[in-house]
Formats: C-alpha cells, structure tokens, sequence
C-alpha cells in the first residue's frame, strides 16, 4: 500500500501512520530500528529506496528516506507511507523537502518525530555524504552512520576525508565490499608453511577507494611494507600479493567476477568474487551497530601505504 501525502505536515504525517496501524495490523513494535536515507531528489531515489527496502528484509525497521528537493522552490514538504507489500519487512516513509525545508538542519528536524522509540537509528547516504558525518544534523541523531565514497565524484577525496573526520560509528560500503576479499586472504594464511608476510602489494583501479582501504587494512595487521599499485583494466580491486619466504600467495580477479588464488604447495583455487550489490553491503552493516575497530585501523593504516608501478610478475 502506498499514501501520497502532498503539502503535509509531520504531525499530519503522523497521525496518518497511526490510522494505517489500526486498519491493517502493521505494527512498529516489531521494528529493530530506524533507517534514515538521506539523498538528493534525482532519477536514483527510488532505486536508493528499493536497496533500503530489500535491506530491511534481513533487519525489520522504519525506513525513513529524507529527498532533499529544489532549494530556491517555495517551503512544501510531500510525504509518501508505503507498508504491506511496498515495503518489504519495514515501514517506509518518504518526506521530499522543498526550499528550507530541504536543509540539513530541517532534514534532521523532520527526522525526529519519525524515530521509533528507544531504538537506535542509522544514517545511510547513498550518493554524496557530508565532509563530516558525525557533525552533520542527521548525523547527530543516528549511532551508526554509512556513506559510499566509490559513489561520490572524487572518490579518492571522500576516502581522504572520511581519514580525517573519522569517528566511532563512521563507515564505508567501500569497506564493506571487501568482506570476501579479507575472508579469503585470512583462511590462505592459515594453510601451510605458515611463513611470515614481509610485503604485500594491492592493484586496483587509480580511483577504487576500496584498494585503498585493503591496502591499508593489510599494512595496519601485517605491520608489513604494503605497496598499492594501479591498473586501469577492470573496475574496482584488481589483485594482492602476500610476500613471504616459501613464495607468493595470490588473489588475483581479472575479470571483475571470478578471482583465482594461487599459494605454493596448494591447488590452484577459483572463487567467486563478484562486486557486492548494495543491498547486501547494507544488510551486513545493519547487523552491528558498534563502532567498527578493524574499519578505523584500516583508515590509519592508509598512511603507512606507498604508492608505484607493480614489481614484474605481481599482476596478471
């Protein structure tokens, strides 16, 4: 069921919420928590809805999706209620602010009175995040807050500034993509001949945030020499190489999809390595709500990383 609710209020709004309660069973009590959605109004809002929605399906909750329209347009706020089937295992409700009413601040200030009670609540901008997260108005109201610098224009300037203004609770769907990547070269390690790492070195992509970010997450773990390297080849991560005495292990994904992994004395071994759609990056993330201690030592570990040309045989 979808309600349109042009020229409204959040006390209209509320209220309307209530009515859909009694009529059709639909019950906030059953919500884990609060999903706030922050963008812009454009031709991705209904494709950052439906990643949220299908997100929710893995954690019950409230999606409340804040559409920051024209800024030079007279103040209307238009709202939308989608329960039932629209809206997967959660409640959506979507407010599209006009004029000042699509600043940060009033965005915040429409949030509040949406919020369920007594449960935490997390931030998710799909498109451009603010330079600080935490300090932002909507920021502020939520314990756990996501942003996606391979989304944003420069890439490599997010990264740098999510560096900067890191705080617990900050995260990045760049880091998240790299679950199957770390899985992966965790359980090598744990096969025979058990040497040391003495370097690594991570290719991707010139502008892939998320080879970065392994780069950095090998350097603060290994406490090795790591060297990110580029090609322009396939998008996103490319390859690593994990230097030790026995010879290399590699994890090398040449095609964007499948990744092989070669290490001395074991099978040559393919493995699925496909990129991660949102919607599942999202579901991970909303499985914890505490601060991610691995996701800042990765951030730190950037400034230990040196950047060059791959030495010969390093990529495939």
């Amino acid at each position: 069921m979808i309600v349109d609710m042009p020229a409204t209020s959040t006390q209209q709004l509320n209220r309307k919420l209530v009515e859909l309660r009694e009529q059709s069973g639909v019950l906030a009590q059953g919500r884990v928590l609060t999903f706030v959605v922050v963008t812009d109004d454009s031709t991705n809002t209904e494709e950052a809805i439906d990643e949220a929605i299908e997100a929710s399906r893995a954690h019950p909750c409230r999606v409340i999706v804040l559409v920051r329209g024209a800024k030079k347009a007279a103040a209307r706020l238009d709202a939308q209620i989608r329960v039932g089937g629209d809206a997967g295992a959660s409640e959506v409700i979507v407010l599209r602010g006009y004029g000042p009413l699509s600043s940060a601040e009033a965005c915040a200030g429409m949030t509040i009175p949406m919020l369920l009670p007594d449960a935490p609540v997390v931030a998710w901008w799909p498109g451009v995040a603010p330079s600080v997260p935490s300090a932002d108005p909507v920021g502020k109201l939520a314990s756990r807050r996501i942003s996606d610098s391979a989304a944003e224009k420069n890439p490599q300037r997010a990264l740098e500034q999510r560096t900067a203004s890191y705080a617990a609770g900050d995260t990045d769907l760049a880091w998240t993509r790299l679950t199957l990547w770390r899985a992966l070269l965790a359980s090598a390690l744990d096969q025979p001949p058990y040497d040391e790492i003495t370097s690594a070195v991570v290719d991707g992509e010139p502008d892939s945030p998320s080879t970065d970010l392994l780069a950095g997450w090998l350097s603060a773990r290994l406490s090795v020499p790591v060297k990110r390297t580029k090609v322009g080849a396939v998008g996103g991560m490319h390859s690593v190489r994990l230097v030790r005495r026995s010879g290399p292990i590699d994890l090398v994904r040449a095609d964007g999809k499948v990744g092989t992994l070669t290490q001395p004395g074991q099978p040559q071994r393919l493995v699925t390595l496909a990129r991660r759609p949102v919607r599942d990056c999202l579901a991970e993330e909303l499985r914890r709500l505490d601060a991610d201690e691995t996701y800042e030592s990765a951030l730190a570990g950037l400034q230990e990383i040196t950047r060059g040309r791959a030495p010969a045989g390093a990529r495939r």
